[in-house]
Protein backbone atom coordinates (compact mmCIF):
# COMPACT_ATOMS: atom_id res chain seq x y z
CA UNK A 1 0.00 0.00 0.00
CA UNK A 2 1.42 3.37 -1.06
CA UNK A 3 0.99 5.98 1.69
CA UNK A 4 2.61 8.80 -0.30
CA UNK A 5 -0.54 9.61 -2.28
CA UNK A 6 -2.15 12.96 -1.43
CA UNK A 7 -5.54 12.93 0.24
CA UNK A 8 -8.21 14.24 -2.11
CA UNK A 9 -11.19 16.00 -0.62
CA UNK A 10 -14.14 17.21 -2.69
CA UNK A 11 -14.24 20.94 -3.37
CA UNK A 12 -17.07 23.03 -2.02
CA UNK A 13 -19.63 24.13 -4.61
CA UNK A 14 -19.32 27.64 -5.97
CA UNK A 15 -21.29 30.00 -3.78
CA UNK A 16 -20.87 33.27 -5.61
CA UNK A 17 -20.98 34.64 -9.11
CA UNK A 18 -17.89 35.72 -10.97
CA UNK A 19 -17.86 39.49 -11.40
CA UNK A 20 -15.99 41.11 -14.26
CA UNK A 21 -15.95 44.88 -14.75
CA UNK A 22 -17.34 46.33 -17.95
CA UNK A 23 -14.99 47.14 -20.82
CA UNK A 24 -13.62 50.66 -20.61
CA UNK A 25 -11.35 52.98 -22.57
CA UNK A 26 -10.34 54.87 -19.42
CA UNK A 27 -7.06 52.93 -18.87
CA UNK A 28 -6.02 53.66 -22.47
CA UNK A 29 -6.87 57.35 -22.07
CA UNK A 30 -4.92 57.45 -18.79
CA UNK A 31 -1.90 55.95 -20.55
CA UNK A 32 -2.11 58.55 -23.30
CA UNK A 33 -2.42 61.34 -20.74
CA UNK A 34 0.58 60.05 -18.81
CA UNK A 35 2.56 59.91 -22.05
CA UNK A 36 1.66 63.55 -22.70
CA UNK A 37 2.93 64.47 -19.23
CA UNK A 38 6.28 62.78 -19.82
CA UNK A 39 6.74 64.03 -23.40
CA UNK A 40 5.71 67.51 -22.34
CA UNK A 41 8.68 67.78 -19.99
CA UNK A 42 10.96 67.61 -23.02
CA UNK A 43 8.86 69.66 -25.42
CA UNK A 44 6.68 72.13 -23.59
CA UNK A 45 5.24 72.44 -20.13
CA UNK A 46 1.86 73.23 -21.71
CA UNK A 47 1.72 69.71 -23.05
CA UNK A 48 2.57 68.38 -19.60
CA UNK A 49 -0.16 70.51 -18.06
CA UNK A 50 -2.68 69.26 -20.62
CA UNK A 51 -1.63 65.68 -19.94
CA UNK A 52 -1.84 66.21 -16.18
CA UNK A 53 -5.39 67.54 -16.48
CA UNK A 54 -6.34 64.57 -18.62
CA UNK A 55 -4.70 62.18 -16.17
CA UNK A 56 -6.60 63.67 -13.22
CA UNK A 57 -9.86 63.37 -15.18
CA UNK A 58 -9.10 59.75 -16.13
CA UNK A 59 -8.13 58.70 -12.62
CA UNK A 60 -11.21 60.32 -11.07
CA UNK A 61 -13.45 58.62 -13.66
CA UNK A 62 -11.68 55.30 -13.10
CA UNK A 63 -12.14 55.54 -9.33
CA UNK A 64 -15.80 56.48 -9.78
CA UNK A 65 -16.40 53.52 -12.08
CA UNK A 66 -14.70 51.17 -9.63
CA UNK A 67 -16.74 52.49 -6.70
CA UNK A 68 -20.00 51.97 -8.60
CA UNK A 69 -18.93 48.45 -9.60
CA UNK A 70 -18.15 47.60 -5.98
CA UNK A 71 -21.47 49.05 -4.83
CA UNK A 72 -23.33 46.74 -7.22
CA UNK A 73 -21.73 43.58 -5.83
CA UNK A 74 -24.00 41.35 -3.75
CA UNK A 75 -23.57 41.30 0.01
CA UNK A 76 -21.20 38.69 1.39
CA UNK A 77 -23.01 35.77 3.00
CA UNK A 78 -22.81 35.64 6.76
CA UNK A 79 -20.71 32.76 8.00
CA UNK A 80 -21.70 30.73 11.03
Amino acid sequence: MNTNQPVQTPAAPASEEIHLPAASAVPLAAGIALTLVVVGFGVSLWISALGALGLVACVSRWIGDTRSDVAELPEAPESD
